[in-house]
């Protein structure tokens, strides 16, 4: 079996830019930048990966599900001070104090984001930087201290290496990469934690619901409020979940894919679904509810809005009232674990309107180029792809 060294050429980049000031006579700078790219260099280069090593899964069954794989990377830092240096370790179980912020009081955050193999055999991340930066921001609303960026990204390169037999081949799903912020120092009182502890695990997935690629029946619920004005609904928090798992719980058992939320103040604008935004077509028009607190920025989201704008199509983020959306031509999902899914009804106390899907549905094309951009078949202009 054939193994290799990590190849260093994404470091280059960076190298260059300190070599470019040292021209300008910034040694420090130099200094400093390139140190760091040479410990990113050596945090990549400590293992040798296999290329032809796989995994023994059953590729064309694999749904939406933990699948424990080899590594996972962790970091730790105490309250007010800087994460520094973190490692690769083998998966399993942590250890945490019952007292515990995360446990406690819910002081937490996480991210997703996927990892893909192309037909070449490379191995890219999609916009990995915008998860970096979501979860800062959610670190600042949490009050916790975060990994900068490079830290993040450098973390998830680290974490897809190690379990890189566990990527899927190409057009058999991805390795879903599941970063997580938590604040696991003892905390009695109500208190920021005194310690902080930056985790990513990996599993490898395909579709995200059991419909497969088939359009998705979902119901409106009217009870329950996802957020609140002046909550966390615009954080990845992990207190934002578990609530939503009776009405989810209660909609499935009905027939249904997922929930729909509306707004808690006025009960009548559509909001999110319970793990994915929501876009709604009208003639040549797009719609999405505005990410104005109580909604999470999807990173999948911000691409899409991207590429309709591309296609030609007027976007507006704005108020979404359930009559727009009741009277839609079609309705789509999107999201790091569903991508972009078509939405086939609809159900609002005891109505149900269904809605345009299949081949030329416009989140099929929207879909089919935001592929076409992650296996590398069409040119990513934006630069969204980071090959590892």
């Amino acid at each position: 079996m054939m193994t290799r060294r990590i190849p260093l050429r994404n470091l280059i980049p960076s190298l260059r830019l300190a070599s470019s000031s040292l021209k300008n006579g910034d040694k420090y700078l130099f200094t400093s930048q390139a140190a760091s790219s040479l410990q990113q260099a050596a945090d990549l280069a400590a293992y040798s990966v296999a290329d032809d090593e796989v995994a023994d899964i059953d590729w064309d069954n694999l749904g939406f599900g933990l699948m424990p794989t080899d590594k996972m990377y962790i970091m730790k830092c105490s309250k007010d001070e800087n994460f520094l240096d973190g490692e690769i370790i083998p998966y399993g179980n942590i250890e945490l104090s019952p007292a515990a912020a995360v446990l406690n009081y819910g002081q937490g955050l996480f991210e997703g984001m996927k990892a893909s193999r192309r037909e070449d055999g490379n191995v890219v991340l999609f916009r990995a930087d915008q998860n970096a930066l979501r979860m800062k921001m959610g670190a600042e609303r949490m009050c916790m201290p975060s990994p900068s960026v490079d830290q993040f990204i450098n973390a998830v390169k680290q974490t897809v290496l190690a379990n890189k037999r566990w990527i899927p081949p190409p057009g058999k799903g991805s390795l879903y990469i599941r970063p997580l912020l938590l604040g696991t120092g003892a905390a009695l009182g109500l208190a920021p934690a005194p310690e902080y502890t930056f985790l990513i695990y990996a599993s490898p997935v395909r579709n995200y619901f059991k419909e497969g690629t088939a359009p998705l029946n979902l119901y409106i619920e009217d009870e329950y409020d996802r957020a609140s004005r002046g909550g966390a609904g615009g954080v990845k928090a992990i207190t934002n979940y578990a609530p939503g798992l009776r009405p989810l719980t209660r909609a499935k058992s009905r027939g249904f894919s997922d929930v729909l939320y509306l707004d808690s103040v006025n009960g009548k604008y559509v909001e999110e679904v319970s793990s994915c935004n929501i876009f709604v077509l009208k003639d040549n028009k797009i719609l999405t509810p505005a990410t104005s607190g109580t909604i999470l920025p999807g990173i999948t989201r911000k691409s899409i809005i991207d590429i309709a704008c591309d296609h030609g199509y007027k976007v507006e983020e704005q108020l979404v009232s359930v009559e727009e959306l009741m009277e839609a031509d079609e309705v789509f999902c999107t999201g790091t674990a569903v991508v972009v899914a078509s939405v086939g009804s609809i159900t609002y106390q005891g109505n149900r309107s269904k809605y345009r899907t299949g081949a030329n549905s416009v989140s099929k094309k929207l879909l089919s180029t935001l592929i076409g951009i992650h296996n590398g078949h069409i040119e990513d202009k934006k630069g969204w792809m980071m090959e590892i």
